[in-house]
């Protein structure tokens, strides 16, 4: 039976939160389960709207689809459709201008796990080890593929924040899909940006091996990122999915 725990922070330097987090260990449409988590960006308000709308628009496609469908398939539609959405409204409203969003989205069945994302939020599977499974779509990251600077410079680089590829920003967008076969003891962890840029993988590790169950796992990894600075906003999803 799959269980998850989630949390989304303001943290300690932001007046709003352009963080938002969907979970569902139930079904979605057709898909067994669904969880989402985007990131923002934009004006005041424009990144909270663009995150939001991002993730809504991304459930009511999924929940219509009425065709047999791959969670690829659903992913891409899903992404596709809400690109185009607020690709539309931010080039209508001048309020809206220049709003984009992250997002990276998960579907777990049986020992099979679903990811697609596109920006720089991320999902992890952390067993004895802590294993990146997305690819950033920032900056800085294509820098350290390139080999022109090393992962410890690039976590202090000036332009660890600027992205490369987001929701809205475009008129298309490319999504980035990948399957995982999970083994027993695996857990999932998805997170905005907020908490990758205070903790180091290696502490996310310690931080989720210590805690006693998901609830207290989610928490104190947001206590850390806040300890730590919590420059932005914090968002975790930790699923259990072959409890």
């Amino acid at each position: 039976m799959l269980k998850t725990f989630s949390a989304t922070d303001t943290g300690k330097k932001r007046n709003i939160n352009q963080d938002y987090v969907f979970t569902s260990e139930t079904p979605v449409g057709k898909l067994p389960n669904l969880f989402l988590v985007a990131d923002g960006m934009g004006g005041h308000k424009a990144g909270d709207y663009a995150s939001r709308v991002t993730v809504e628009t991304m459930i009511r496609i999924v929940e219509g689809e009425t065709e047999e469908a791959s969670p690829e398939e659903l992913f891409q539609k899903a992404i596709s459709g809400a690109n185009s959405l607020i690709y539309e409204q931010a080039s209508k409203e001048e309020s809206l201008e220049g709003m984009g969003t992250t997002v990276v989205a998960a579907v777990c069945e049986g020992s099979r796990l679903y990811v697609a994302n596109v920006g720089d939020s991320r999902l992890y599977v952390i067993h004895d080890e802590i294993t990146q499974i997305t690819i950033d779509h920032s900056l800085v990251e294509e820098m350290v593929r390139r080999g022109t600077i090393g992962k410890v410079e690039a976590r202090n680089h000036p332009d660890k924040n600027i992205i490369t590829r987001a929701v809205g920003v475009n008129s298309q967008v490319e999504v980035d899909l990948f399957r995982v076969e999970l083994m027993p003891g695996d857990l999932i962890l998805m997170c905005s940006d907020g908490l990758t840029n205070m903790l180091e993988d290696e502490e996310i590790r310690m931080i989720v091996k210590r805690g006693r169950d998901l609830v207290e796992m989610v928490q104190n990894l947001v206590d850390a990122a806040n300890r730590n600075g919590g420059t932005d906003n914090i968002s975790v999803v930790l699923i259990d999915p072959l409890a």
